[in-house]
């Protein structure tokens, strides 16, 4: 079993004790990172932090050595700042976002993953000018939270579907030190991008953006084809991409410090997560693992 290696998955943040309980299942999962949201990923209803148990939660995680920079938190999927056709809905996803962050900062997580929006009927520059005009109005604001851009499958008319789309973006960011990527495997292998080949993918990635900016990967199998534009996530060695391209961008010592996020389906209506962080960790595929969820 590999410790080093940071693994973790999507936890349900829930009560009775919510951030207590989130850090305690995910490490029952034998995980040492886990991403969650602050409340529904779709709507913007959110229950007061004073309820989260968060003193409880990060006592429990530092008696186990677990860093917080071993957390992530995602935005909720309605922010979209990429448009500002209605600029009413524009106005409540940025200070939506504002709430996120400052929520963000109360757990002490360092980092808040950001879908960069759909741009609709707008240009993909307008699009980008729309999220960095919101992004450079936030991050004015004191906080020791990073925004990091997911990297889109290309889906509609989102942005962000290419190194090049993010690069942009990136250069139209003020305080560039408080945003950075989160690498989702599914997303850029459903956009394209050969990740069979890990050195020519980070390659690319190293001289558009660098390195250096990805502060989270999202380690996906995908559904459908490479170029498929779908954006469906698979699990670990079901899907289009394999076990064996994951497993090396899992490992690769280009992302060591980075934390390594698991968005898989539920298989039978029960997380598969310790199964796969099992199989990361031994670095080894079983077949046919799903027949073991029940």
């Amino acid at each position: 079993m590999n410790e080093c290696l940071i693994i973790g998955c999507h936890v349900g943040l829930s009560g009775p004790s919510y951030f207590l309980s989130c850090a305690e299942f995910a490490l029952s999962l034998k995980a040492n990172a886990f991403m969650f949201y602050t409340g529904a990923p779709q709507n913007s209803v959110r229950k007061s932090l004073d309820e989260m148990h968060i003193d409880e939660g990060k006592a429990f995680l530092k008696e186990k050595g677990i860093p917080l920079s071993n957390l992530v938190v995602h935005a909720p999927y309605i922010i979209n700042l990429a448009n500002k056709e209605n600029l009413e809905n524009y106005e409540f996803a940025k200070s939506f976002l504002k709430e996120e962050i400052r929520r963000t900062a109360a757990f002490g997580v360092p980092t808040l993953v950001l879908h960069p929006g759909a741009r609709k009927e707008a240009s993909f520059e307008e699009g980008a000018q729309n999220l960095a005009d919101a992004l450079n109005e936030i991050l004015e604001e004191e906080n020791n939270v990073k925004i990091a851009l997911e990297t889109m499958a290309g889906k509609g008319s989102e942005i962000g579907r290419s190194f090049e789309e993010l690069s942009y973006i990136l250069s139209l960011i003020k305080h560039k030190e408080k945003v950075g990527i989160c690498l989702d495997t599914c997303h850029i292998f459903d956009a394209g991008y050969d990740i069979e080949d890990i050195d020519k993918t980070l390659g690319e990635f190293d001289r558009i953006i660098g390195l250096s900016k990805i502060l989270v990967v999202h380690l996906n199998d995908s559904k459908t084809f490479k170029g498929s534009h779908k954006d469906r996530h698979e699990n670990l060695g079901y899907g289009a991409i394999g076990f064996e391209t994951l497993l090396k961008y899992a490992y690769d010592e280009r992302l060591k410090s980075v934390p390594k996020i698991l968005e898989t389906p539920y298989v039978n209506g029960l997380p598969p997560y310790k199964k796969e962080i099992e199989m990361l960790r031994n670095g080894e595929y079983q077949e046919n693992w799903k027949e073991e969820i029940s």
